[in-house]
């Protein structure tokens, strides 16, 4: 926890992302702010809360339909943080973030209440990606993309089943080549 955010709200660990009471939070920012999505992945829509993540930008992703965050200063990121997330549930976000994101634990700004909560959220891993511009927008994303990826997200949860599953890029990108017609731009 920062001394900044000690000093300006109240500070909540309430299933803190180390796991004491072995529950999590996690800020999401992109296609997991659909509660489409997140149902298909973890089979609920966890308790959330409204958050803004400090010190971070949204970026589109050139041939991706999802964005990316990366730290920039004096920005920030509106999403939303998942409440309770279990360890079994976690490893499921892992495994959907795949090797473009790595977890990071931060603290984000709580909308409804102004409190700081402790939360895992995903940073996109290459930070000189040439690939990165503007500022995605999920209502754009939602109107011309969610669809589409949301089959994409199902075939992802049925490919886990088997033996040999791909990882979401994989799956991503196989999905997106059945029809070239699909625009992959955000």
């Amino acid at each position: 926890m920062s001394a900044h955010s000690i000093a300006a709200g109240t500070a909540i660990s309430g299933g803190n992302a180390n796991g004491v009471n072995n529950k999590h939070n996690v800020f999401v920012y992109g296609s997991l702010l659909a509660d489409d999505v997140v149902r298909v992945l973890l089979h609920r829509v966890p308790q959330n809360s409204p958050a803004v993540l400090h010190g971070y930008h949204r970026f589109s992703v050139k041939g991706r339909v999802y964005p990316a965050i990366l730290p920039v200063e004096n920005k920030k990121v509106t999403g939303r943080v998942f409440l309770d997330i279990t360890p079994p549930e976690l490893d499921i976000l892992d495994k959907f973030e795949d090797f473009e994101y790595e977890k990071r634990l931060v603290d984000v700004t709580l909308l409804d209440t102004t409190d700081f909560l402790n939360a895992y959220t995903y940073v996109w891993v290459n930070r000189d990606d040439p690939d990165l511009y503007g500022e995605w927008d999920f209502e754009a994303w939602k109107e011309s993309k969610m669809k589409d990826f949301l089959n994409m997200t199902v075939e992802f949860v049925e490919e886990q089943e088997l033996p040999e599953s791909k990882p979401r890029v994989a799956t991503y990108e196989s999905y997106y080549k059945h029809d070239d017609g699909k625009n992959l731009s955000s």
